[in-house]
């Protein structure tokens, strides 16, 4: 759906072909709702980042997007448009990777003002080793250094054991579903994680 709404100012045949499949799945599938239940982990929630890699054909531009499960479901998730073009696959990663680590923030926050602060490092898992790699050391990594100085703020949280980065293999994020066409398998694994139900 945001991929569709880039192209809302002049669209094409192709275009209105996509709308009618997305109608389609959204009618298919309105009866599934999230559904949230007492959960066995030890952690209270955990994030999931990742990036489609230059996946606008027109600017170069990635597309972000993470989500935040707790008690079997989706509690927080976005799909953004990347501000700037990345100049790989590791730095697309990285960055979308800081937003998610501002939501960890946030949650944490939160759960501190009820009463449950976290005693242990929030997990954000990450399918890239070479952006946990720079989310842990990133002097060691040249050419990252034009990045804006903001966006060091992750490995501060990292060293201040906020948040703890894990690799995670692409078939395993559950963030992959939300920027691009994926493969039904993707989408029977992903679905569940989230705790969509019909």
């Amino acid at each position: 759906m945001s991929y569709l709404g880039r192209f809302n100012h002049n669209p094409h045949p192709e275009h209105w072909t996509a709308v009618k499949h997305l109608l389609h799945y959204l009618k298919d599938t309105s009866h599934y709702k999230l559904v949230y239940s007492k959960s066995d982990d030890s952690e209270l929630f955990q994030t999931y980042s990742d990036a489609s890699y230059s996946g606008c054909k027109q600017t170069s531009r990635s597309t972000g997007r993470y989500a935040t499960v707790m008690c079997g479901a989706a509690i927080g998730w976005s799909s953004k448009y990347q501000p700037f073009v990345t100049l790989s696959s590791t730095e697309a990663k990285y960055v979308v990777a800081v937003e998610a680590g501002k939501e960890i923030k946030w949650i944490r926050n939160i759960l501190t003002e009820f009463g449950y602060p976290p005693s242990y490092s929030s997990t954000l898992f990450i399918d890239n080793k070479s952006g946990i790699d720079v989310s842990k050391n990133p002097e060691h990594h040249g050419w990252m250094k034009h990045l804006d100085l903001c966006l060091y703020w992750l490995r501060d949280a990292v060293q201040e054991s906020l948040i703890s980065p894990v690799y995670v293999p692409t078939q395993q994020n559950i963030a992959d579903l939300f920027t691009k066409a994926v493969q039904p398998q993707v989408i029977q694994f992903a679905v569940p994680k989230l705790g969509l139900r019909p």
